[in-house]
């Protein structure tokens, strides 16, 4: 199920797209505060961000900025806002869409559809089809616990298939190596972390062209990994 955070400070605004979004099956949450909101992007993995501009603390402009820094999960910017200076400031500090308050709540639901499925497509990500998971050449096999790379398939150990899947589960997202650890391992985040990088390391010798130069499993420097799909 997809989760969307929505930055709104004008609580009718923000439990009128949440209802919107709710219906279709998103599962959504709120935040008022522009640092908090930003916190919150960074501890936790969102499918596409409502951001509103006007925000007690940091912006949505300098939200948006900062998470740029490390992320391209969709960002639609809904704000009071119609001046052309501001859409294309926003546009260019990333953002995915920009939409003028008031605004159609099932278009604003449209746009998020299509913002989640184009970003999926960029990746190279097709969503579960039975217990598969394809991303580019790479086709991974939940039932049979087999994974094959262009054709070819290569041996796992029971570890590193299970964090490869966790990885190819969450795509394009920063994911930690504590978060790793406690997903794969089972237990809490003062284990030995560097197990998480160890296996790393032989996933990417097994998937990797140039395990030196990683185009599906990336390391974000500071915060952790990310399944990109080439």
């Amino acid at each position: 199920m997809k989760t969307i955070l929505i930055v709104e400070d004008e609580l009718n605004i923000a439990e009128l797209e949440k209802d919107y979004l709710e219906i279709e099956g998103f599962t959504v949450e709120i935040e008022s505060n522009g640092d908090q909101a930003l916190s919150r992007c960074r501890e936790k993995n969102y499918d596409l961000i409502v951001l509103d501009l006007m925000l007690p603390g940091l912006d949505g402009f300098e939200i948006c900025r900062r998470i740029r820094k490390y992320s391209t999960v969709p960002i639609i910017i809904i704000s009071a806002k119609t001046e052309d200076m501001d859409k294309i400031r926003g546009l260019g500090l990333g953002a995915d869409d920009y939409m003028v308050k008031p605004f159609s709540p099932l278009e604003m639901v449209a746009r998020v559809k299509a913002h989640i499925a184009r970003h999926e497509r960029l990746l190279g990500f097709r969503p579960d089809s039975g217990d598969e998971i394809e991303i580019k050449g790479l086709v991974i096999n939940r039932s049979s616990r087999r994974v094959m790379l262009n054709g070819q398939e290569i041996a796992f150990s029971s570890k590193e298939f299970d964090l490869l899947v966790f990885m190819a589960q969450n795509p394009n997202r920063v994911l930690t190596k504590e978060q790793i650890y406690i997903s794969i391992w089972g237990e809490d985040a003062y284990g030995d972390l560097t197990t998480v990088a160890v296996h790393i390391r032989k996933i990417r010798e097994k998937i990797e062209a140039d395990p030196s130069n990683p185009q599906y499993l990336e390391t974000v420097w500071g915060a952790g990994y990310r399944f990109t799909g080439g």
